[in-house]
């Protein structure tokens, strides 16, 4: 479906299920800018079972959904993968099976397309093979952040994983490399988020009374000149969490230009990205009801920072 000048009904089949509404709509109105979508959605025009819903409403089997007019749209050309970003995707595969991808996400990438990004992951995974252009992402990771992100194959898998995530049934652990020393018996930070928009239009998040509650488990594997490696696992799945109980703790990580020390304050100015990994991820396994594990090895440039701290 692209623009269109008449209101559409459409319903919710099952390769649909579990698929955030703005996700769907994206797809569906090819060409129609996502600013726009979102202001359709916001205002009501966009209806779910002849109800107001967000952006983030999660569809169901047999879902109605009201499709205002959307005329004088003009189609975009789709971004076209590159054969070097297909290679390297195709490559960062960890695990796949009927229902599901699990893939060490390289840093640097972002998993949505948007808001300056030409092509995000999942956009250009959807171009790699014709039987992947209906995959959805399960759950996210910053665009700085590498490791391990679970991709859906089937509505069914996306429906399953992510009510597993709300149950917090979804194991997750990240290796951070922090600024200075961190205490050995500082184990947990558990202090409430928000999200906040500056001026700017960039988002932070900042410990808050008024936030979300969230808690991150933390143990320091390592401690080099200046610097500490820890495995960080977080209980609750906020926006930016790891990142900002780093900072709060005195301690953020390194190579964060968000939450990170500036000016003379950063002594690791020279280490560029974010040194933050999402190492393992734990969740049932749908077909033989164990715990399903899966590991991403660090990327070349995390390794080779923690490996010139060991020499030094």
């Amino acid at each position: 479906m692209a623009s269109t000048d008449k209101v559409q009904l459409v319903a919710i089949t099952e390769r649909h299920v579990g698929q955030r509404l703005d996700n769907f709509l994206i797809r569906e109105l090819k060409g129609v800018p996502r600013s726009r979508i979102y202001r359709l959605i916001r205002r009501g025009e966009v209806r779910v079972n002849k109800k107001r819903c967000k952006p983030d409403t999660k569809l169901s089997l047999g879902d109605n959904i009201r499709i205002p007019p959307v005329s004088n749209v003009r189609e975009t050309s789709s971004k076209i993968i590159t054969p070097g970003l297909s290679e390297l995707l195709t490559n960062s595969i960890l695990l796949e099976s009927d229902m599901m991808i699990v893939l060490n996400k390289p840093a640097g990438l972002s998993v949505h397309g948007g808001s300056g990004v030409r092509l995000g992951l999942i956009e250009a995974m959807r171009q790699i093979k014709d039987e992947w252009s209906d995959l959805e992402l399960a759950h996210r990771l910053d665009r700085d952040t590498s490791g391990c992100l679970v991709i859906a194959k089937t509505g069914k898998f996306l429906k399953t994983i992510q009510s597993e995530f709300q149950k917090n049934a979804v194991g997750k652990t990240y290796l951070a490399l922090v600024h200075g020393e961190w205490p050995q018996d500082l184990l947990a930070i558990d202090v409430p988020l928000k999200k906040n928009q500056l001026n700017s239009g960039e988002r932070v998040v900042k410990v808050n009374t008024d936030g979300k509650s969230s808690k991150t488990l933390f143990k320091c594997l390592e401690r080099f000149q200046g610097a500490s490696l820890l495995e960080a696992s977080p209980v609750t799945g906020r926006t930016h969490q790891i990142r900002v109980h780093c900072q709060y703790a005195g301690h953020p990580i390194i190579g964060d230009l968000k939450y990170g020390p500036k000016g003379p304050e950063n002594m690791f100015k020279r280490i560029s990205k974010l040194c933050l990994h999402a190492a393992r991820i734990r969740f049932p396994d749908p077909v033989t009801h164990g715990t399903l594990e899966v590991e991403a090895p660090l990327d070349k440039y995390f390794q080779s920072v923690i490996n010139e701290f060991h020499n030094n």
